[in-house]
């Protein structure tokens, strides 16, 4: 039994679409959704640095509300306010976030023979402890939300986590993770098991704090070609979607649907319907009535997918493109195996009405008599 009791679950839209039921409507959340896109999120941030938020719950929760009371009854699930670099820090790295550059590693892995990898691949790392700020943030948030929609979790995936943690930060080039698999593939891959278990513990105790669903973000997963993406980042998410269900069984908790979000190796599509996971998020660069056929009668619902950038453009240009969902994802006959979301997160600069009117477009054009 989980040790915590909340309020029942008023609208169970999304956790039933990602079970692949049958649904009136399908539901919709959007990535990045409780961000600075919103006046309120920088009046609730102040002046506290982005990971100062994260580790306060207080400040976490209301981040995580602001979309579900800013768009009440039009979107279908919170997502936790926080960050996929909290398992680097977790394992003893310090992360920075750098105003208007992002994330940055002072001290990143350099190579195999340093100290510092030695130090991390050898280190116990107390994922319960370390996190903890993230499960008191889960479960304040789902007693506050007193079952609106369901909360998700969600972790960054061993090889976007790798990444960062040999680049130093957000790159273009990615010059020293692709040295790293192509000069060190044995010492890569030890790293990348090690994560792989951080991640599946971290999960599974968001799980027991309060989380309803989670997503694996592999953001940099397009940076792999076909046959690295295979060795180095199929066989970790496949490592999660295998060993996540086990750990929430030995810990005597529920099972929840498990999303995994590829970004950019629309190669992969194919091959991730077969990990475990119950939904796959797929970015903008996939069309989506390809991607049907491609799933097939596999059991496994598609999340997404449209230009995060069409948010910039005229009303008109939005409901073009969620009519060409509509049509893409063939909602009219399947009436199930969809979520809506973008094809990645929000980007900065949107107007809050504009992502107001595409969730009363989708409503509008999935509604049925």
């Amino acid at each position: 039994m989980a040790e915590h009791s909340f309020p029942p679950l008023k609208n169970d839209l999304l956790l039933r679409a990602a079970r692949g039921e049958t649904v009136e409507r399908p539901p919709i959340w959007v990535m990045r959704q409780a961000g600075r896109y919103l006046p309120e999120y920088h009046e609730a941030k102040g002046g506290r640095d982005f990971f100062d938020c994260c580790r306060s719950p207080e400040i976490a929760s209301t981040l995580t509300l602001q979309p579900i009371e800013r768009f009440g009854g039009l979107i279908d699930a919170a997502i936790i306010f926080s960050d996929i670099l909290v398992i680097p820090q977790a394992m003893g790295m310090t992360v920075e976030m750098v105003d208007k550059k992002g994330p940055h590693f002072p001290e990143p892995l350099q190579t195999p023979q340093d100290k510092q990898y030695n130090e991390i691949m050898e280190r116990h790392v107390d994922v319960a402890k370390e996190l903890d700020y993230v499960y008191k943030a889960i479960t304040l948030t789902r007693k506050k939300l007193d079952g609106r929609v369901p909360l998700f979790g969600f972790t960054g995936a061993p090889w976007t986590l790798l990444c960062y943690m040999v680049e130093g930060g957000g790159t273009k080039m990615f010059k020293q993770v692709k040295t790293w698999i192509y000069k060190y593939p044995e010492a890569t891959k030890a790293l990348l098991q090690k994560i792989s278990e951080l991640c599946v513990e971290y999960l599974a105790l968001q799980v027991k704090a309060g989380a309803q669903i989670i997503q694996v973000f592999d953001s940099w997963a397009g940076e792999l070609s076909p046959s690295s993406f295979k060795k180095f980042s199929l066989p970790y998410l496949a490592y999660i979607a295998k060993h996540l269900p086990l750990r929430l069984k030995e810990l005597g908790l529920e099972q929840v649907p498990m999303v995994v979000f590829p970004k950019g190796a629309w190669y992969a599509l194919d091959a991730c319907a077969d990990l475990g996971y119950q939904v796959i998020s797929m970015d903008w660069l996939h069309d989506p009535a390809e991607a049907v056929k491609i799933i097939g009668d596999r059991p496994v619902v598609l999340q997404g997918n449209a230009d995060p950038g069409v948010l910039y453009g005229s009303h008109e240009s939005i409901t073009e493109l969620v009519t060409e969902m509509v049509k893409g994802f063939g909602w009219a006959e399947r009436k199930k195996g969809w979520i809506v979301n973008l094809g990645h997160g929000i980007t900065p600069f949107v107007n809050p009405d504009d992502l107001k009117f595409f969730f009363q477009e989708i409503h509008r054009l999935t509604k049925t008599d």
